[in-house]
């Protein structure tokens, strides 16, 4: 039996807490949330002085334009018992009434009809605008018994659980990674080279004009920006398309497997490898990315790419860097070419990769795994959450 109730009547909207003002406690911040992803996977300590106030079991989500559009929102899980954490002021926080079950109200708040009823009632200037929290609060919410609530919250709480299993796994795989690496550049007597000497290219993405969304189409070549370079390689989902005549057009601009993709406004700094397993034979860069594809006659292209992951590598790369306005790389593919960087010799690199890549098949392994699940979670909530699947011979 499901019944109509308004959004207020099973969550309560910014809970009131006591955190003394100058009191130091985890804080979550804005950019510490993951598009899209139930856990929160950072925080600080910091002294209270304002913010939004929660408890573990709290489902967050960003008030803000474009924060609530690209996903920011979390269900509260790093505090301890009794624990009062902190946050944006940009947060609405939301916690399950009596008789609510925790994981149902954030999957609720997860789900496209609610996302997109708080994005339809945002209000003020543009780049500026926020949720008008009375039109989420009296939002129409078809609920059914608790303990279907639970039934449908165990069913997507399964899949996110490992989800997070495979991304601590990756964590392990990262820290691994680094670790050779480091042993690499410790055992080995290195010489001294540039990224100009040991490249086959390096090339910008397109200026702005020549990609935007008017050029967009369903299907055709993926375009890889900022929020494709998770960790060390391009994270493939979630790509805009543009023709293979458009492409073919911006030729300069196509990226390859093994090609090394950086950013050089906005979120400086990221750096990742296309998979050699990717789904697609090519990619075009949008305007905010450059590229680097190495001469693998004289390097291998994992060892360039550990070697901007590492703090060396990042110091090399961000000593161009402008922090007036965006945040920017002066003249990125001449400075990149400038870099130095310490090389072992190649039977040594060649060594080293035949030792990382069954790390880096497990690691690729995983995250294809995890879009595979993300994919299925998002296809079952709709379905659950409209009580199209019926979740009465599901066992808690």
């Amino acid at each position: 039996m499901w019944n109509e109730k308004r959004l207020k009547e099973i969550a309560v909207f910014n809970p009131r807490e006591t955190l003394k003002k100058g009191a130091v406690a985890k804080r979550i911040a804005m950019e510490q949330l993951q598009p899209f992803c139930r856990d929160v996977s950072a925080f600080d300590f910091a002294a209270f002085n304002g913010g939004t106030k929660f408890r573990n079991g709290d489902t967050i989500m960003a008030r803000i334009t474009p924060c609530l559009e690209n996903g920011k929102m979390a269900k509260i899980n790093v505090l301890d018992e009794d624990e009062v954490g902190f946050g944006s002021t940009e947060y609405i926080v939301l916690r399950a009434r009596e008789e609510i079950d925790e994981d149902f109200l954030y999957y609720l708040v997860y789900s496209s009809y609610v996302r997109n009823a708080a994005i339809k009632s945002m209000v003020g200037s543009s780049g500026r605008q926020r949720v008008q929290i009375s039109a989420l609060e009296n939002l129409p919410i078809q609920v059914p018994s608790y303990r279907e609530q639970q039934k449908i919250g165990r069913t997507l709480k399964d899949i996110d659980d490992k989800i997070a299993s495979n991304r601590a796994i990756n964590k392990n795989l990262e820290e691994q990674l680094v670790e050779l690496y480091q042993q690499l550049i410790k055992s080995s007597k290195c010489s001294v080279t540039t990224i100009a000497d040991i490249a086959e290219k390096v090339a910008m993405g397109p200026f702005g004009s020549n990609i935007k969304v008017s050029t967009f189409v369903d299907e055709g070549v993926p375009v890889i920006s900022g929020n494709h370079l998770r960790g060390f390689f391009v994270e493939e989902k979630s790509f805009n398309y543009i023709t293979q005549e458009h492409a073919m057009v911006l030729k300069n601009s196509i990226v390859y497997p093994n090609d090394i993709i950086f950013t050089h406004a906005g979120n400086i700094g990221t750096v990742a490898m296309i998979p050699y397993d990717c789904n697609y034979d090519y990619y075009i860069l949008s305007q905010r990315q450059f590229y680097l594809r190495c001469d693998i006659n004289k390097v291998i292209p994992e060892y360039v790419l550990f070697f901007f992951h590492s703090k060396n590598g990042q110091y090399e790369l961000l000593s161009y860097a402008n922090q007036t306005g965006v945040p920017s790389i002066a003249q990125p593919a001449t400075n990149l070419k400038k870099i130095e960087i310490p090389l072992p010799a190649y039977e040594e690199q060649k060594k080293w990769k035949d030792i990382i890549q069954p790390i880096i098949a497990l690691y690729l392994k995983n995250r294809h795994a995890n879009m595979t699940l993300c994919a299925i979670r998002d296809t079952l909530l709709p379905r659950l959450m409209s009580g199209e699947i019926d979740v009465s011979d599901i066992a808690l």
